[in-house]
Order: structure tokens, then sequence, then C-alpha cells
């Protein structure tokens, strides 16, 4: 097995033989042997296997025991071997059969024995054997029997409270029964195998017990035993017993909207729910007495639609399990549909290409807005610009127009007209070339006619009769912002139509037009 051979009882013979003493399971394996030509790497190798055939022998020898009656008897016994050994259990020289109470474990090396009475009582042999050889070890049970211990108890009654409880009662036995110190109950599916037994003390006044937490449609087996302070009595009889039948559990159910007129009832598969058949599905408006169903539904459908419902009521469903022996608790749940419907009258569904078709619209819309708004904003700035310096320009002019009155040219040197307290005359020939170039300007702007509002209100004009043309200059001025001292008038001269000239009104103070 590719581990190097041992020294001790090992010989090799000649040249090519290999000789193993005592031999043992140990050396079983694969045996290599390799052989080269001298002065060469030329190397042969050849194998064989070497089985050691063992006879089977005890690792554990079964054990003698003595145990009072109605108790447990265990015997072990294991043994070893190559091959290894099949194992057989004798009773008193004959093979062992096995019952309800006797039982075989572990490929036959463990032998139990439940509910021991006297007729156990023997010698039980254990035998080992293969194709090496075999060996065999026995052990003695001993039954403890005392005198004087009570008979089985008598009248063993079972009956059926519900589906999980069985009312278990007896009587006391017939003989021995004051040294009685309480009774043991057995209790096991009748089904299962001895050794999934289990018991229950009761008192020794007592003679019922209420068996819990069994399963549905299910038999059970029960017998009663007595003890006492040397021993139990004799197992009474095996009575048997069925559990009633039970409806199933409540599934849990669980209503999802589909739509404005389908919902979906779903519920989930659980082991509470116990054996069942199918489901059974209802559903109707809250204010009507009648269901509509049943919808029969197989044991395997966890999911159901209800459709053509009415988006403007509510709904009650209702889901129930059943089998054999009749139907399960319902689960009721409620369900309306308006609030789908409102969500979808407020939510229409996406027209994405409609949609995408309208945000570019949109976004082109708002560039073209934007430039537009950027060239409307800079012709206003041009505008109030150029209006503002024109503006400017137009009251420098009536300023100073204003600040000296405008007289005819031949009578400008003869006048002594003082505005505000101050004299122009000098500042009137110093700035008359300027002037004249704005008042041009003006009146090409501005035509120089009078309105007929301007008559009224007593706006000052003046005719110039050595001027080829008339120069009329309008202005208006608050009361406040001027005062006129009086100066006496030169002759006017003759119109040159002939007509009188029109006299100036007298000053008698300042007037409230001007």
């Amino acid at each position: 097995d590719g581990r190097p051979i041992g020294v001790e009882g090992i010989q090799v013979l000649g040249t090519g033989n290999l000789m193993i003493s005592d031999l043992t399971v140990q050396h079983s394996g694969i045996y290599v042997c390799a052989a080269n030509k001298p002065g060469t790497r030329v190397r042969r190798t050849a194998q064989g296997s070497l089985v050691v055939q063992a006879p089977a022998e005890f690792v554990q020898h079964p054990q003698s025991i003595s145990r009072p009656v109605g108790t447990t008897a265990i015997f072990t016994c294991v043994a070893q071997g190559e091959p290894p050994p099949q194992i057989t259990w004798l009773r008193n020289g004959q093979i062992l059969e096995t019952s309800d109470h006797i039982k075989l474990k572990n490929n036959n090396s463990t032998l139990s024995i439940y509910g021991i009475n006297q007729a156990d009582e023997a010698i039980y042999q254990c035998l080992a054997e293969n194709s090496a050889g075999s060996t065999q070890a026995s052990a003695r049970l001993t039954v403890l029997w005392a005198d004087g211990l009570p008979s089985p108890p008598q009248s063993v009654r079972a009956e059926t409270v519900s589906a999980t409880t069985i009312q278990v009662s007896w009587e006391k036995p017939l003989q021995n029964t004051k040294e009685i110190i309480g009774y043991v109950l057995h209790i096991r599916k009748a089904a299962d195998p001895v050794e999934m037994e289990y018991q229950e003390a009761v008192s020794k006044s007592t003679f019922q017990q209420l068996v819990t937490d069994l399963e549905p449609s299910t038999s059970y087996s029960f017998y009663i035993k007595a003890y006492t302070s040397r021993g139990a009595s004799k197992a009474s009889e095996v009575t048997v017993v069925s559990t009633l039948g039970e409806v199933p559990a409540m599934p849990s159910l669980f209503i999802k909207v589909i739509n404005s007129t389908t919902v979906q009832a779903t519920w989930e598969p659980s082991i509470k729910l116990g054996q069942h058949e199918g489901f059974k599905l209802y559903y109707r408006k809250v204010h009507l007495s009648q269901y509509t169903g049943p919808v029969l539904l197989a044991s395997n459908i966890t999911a159901y639609n209800i459709t053509h419902l009415d988006a403007s009521v509510v709904y009650e469903v209702k889901l129930l399990a059943y089998n054999q022996h009749g139907d399960g608790n319902s689960t009721v749940r409620f369900v309306s549909l308006r609030e789908t419907v409102e969500r979808t009258v407020l939510n229409p569904p996406c027209d994405c290409m409609k949609d995408e078709q309208n945000n570019k619209t949109s976004t082109t819309g708002i560039i073209i807005g934007i430039h537009i708004g950027v060239t409307c904003i800079i012709f206003c700035i041009l505008f109030l610009m150029f209006g503002y310096r024109g503006r400017l320009l137009m009251c420098k002019n009536v300023q100073e127009q204003l600040s000296t009155p405008q007289i005819p040219r031949s009578q400008r040197s003869a006048t002594g007209l003082v505005l505000n307290g101050a004299t122009r005359r000098d500042r009137d020939d110093r700035d008359l070339n300027g002037k004249q170039l704005d008042m041009n300007e003006l009146e090409r702007l501005f035509p120089a006619s009078p309105s007929q509002e301007q008559q009224e209100k007593g706006i000052t004009s003046a005719h110039s009769l050595s001027a080829p043309h008339d120069e009329t200059q309008i202005s208006t001025l608050p009361l406040d912002e001027f005062s006129i001292i009086e100066e006496q008038p030169d002759p006017l001269p003759k119109n040159p139509h002939g007509s009188s000239p029109a006299a100036p009104a007298p000053n008698h103070g300042p007037a409230n037009e001007g």
C-alpha cells in the first residue's frame, strides 16, 4: 500500500521471495516488487494483493442481567473479523424470533426486550460467523418476580374526547393492592414499534387519565401496570382507540388588487392546516347577504383571480379548507377597488413616445422664447438709451430758451429783461452761436407751431419782424421758479400787414399763469 514493510516477522528468501510469519489482519494490503537491470535505468514492477482472513471475534460480549417484570432488557454483542461477521441471536439454543416486544437493532448487534415477563426469562446467545470461522457468547436474563405483587389492573377503557384527546380509565387490581404506590399508563401509536412507547405516571388514588396532544384520526394503544416498591404487576389488557377526525385549520388569506375589476386571492399552505381535501372560496358585495360561490379549489392551489367586479363597492372574500370531517373555520378579508380607479384616473398610463415628443417640443419652445426675450430686452435697452439721450438734448435746449427769452434780434440789444434776478444780456451775446445751432436742431425735431391749448394757457410768443420767418418759442415753468421785473417797453414797430400792433397788457404783479 505504498508504505515500507516492517522487519519483524518478515524475511526475504533468495533474490525474489518475501515470507511473512505470524500473519495478522494488519498484514493485508498490496505488495509491490521492483527490479532493475544493473547499470541501466530499465525498471520493472509487479504487484500482488494479500487478503488475510480472520475468524470472527467479539469486541464486546453480552452480559447477563436481572430485570423486574414489566421493564426493558437490553443485550449488546459486537464482533469483528475478515470478512465482517454476521450476528445471529438464539434463545435457549433456538433462533430468536422478533415480535412487538422483541427488537433487533444496529445490524443485530443490540437485542431489546420490552415489557419483560416471566416467559422472557432464558439464556440468550450471540453467534458471530464468517468464512474464516465463527464464535459465540451467551448471557442470561433473570426476570425478578416477588411474591405478593399486585395483579394486573382491570377493565381498561379508552374513550375519544376530541381529535387530540382520549380519556383512559381502569379499575384497581383484584389482588395485593395494599402496597400499590402508583400506576403507569403506557401509550403508543398502534402503527409504531414498541420502542416508540412512552409512559405517564398516575397516583394510586386516580383511576383515569386524560391523554392530550394526540394526532387526529390516529389509532393509539393503551395498557396499565400497578407498581409497588418491590416491582410492577403484569400488564393489563391492551385497548386500542382512535382519535376523532379534525377539520382543517384556518388558512392565511391575502388579497391583491390586479386592476379596477379584478382581485387576486392568495393563501399559503401550512403544516398546521392539517389534512385537507381542498379549499372553498366565497365572495360578495358587503351590502348583499348572499355569497357567490363556493368556488372549489384543489388542495395544491394557492391563488385564484376574482374578475368582473364592480369598482364602486366594497367586497368581502372568504376562504376555508375542508376534508372528510367537514369545513374548517374561514378567513375573511375586505377589499375595495375604488382607490385603484382613482389612482388610474389621476395617474393615466404613460405614452412614452408622445411624452418624449412633447418634451422635445417644450424644450424647443423654451429655447426660442429665451432668444426672443433676450432680443426684446436688448431692443428695450437701446430704445431707452436713445430716448433718454434725446430727452436730455430737448430738456437742455428748453432750459436755455427759458433762461433767455427769445425776442427779435433787432430788439435783443435794447431789452433789459432780467429772469430769476440775473442779467442775461452778456450770456445771450456770448452763447448766441451755440444756441442757434441747438435751436435749429430742436426746430427740426419739434415743429414750432403752438397748439390751441397752449395759447389758452397764456404761453408767451414773440414774432420777429426782421427775420424772413416767425420764430416761436414755447416754455412752461412753475411759478416759483421765475420772477418778472417790469421794464418800459420799447415802441413797437408797425405791423408789416398794416394792422395795429397788439398793446402789451399792463403788469400788475406776478401772474398766476405764464
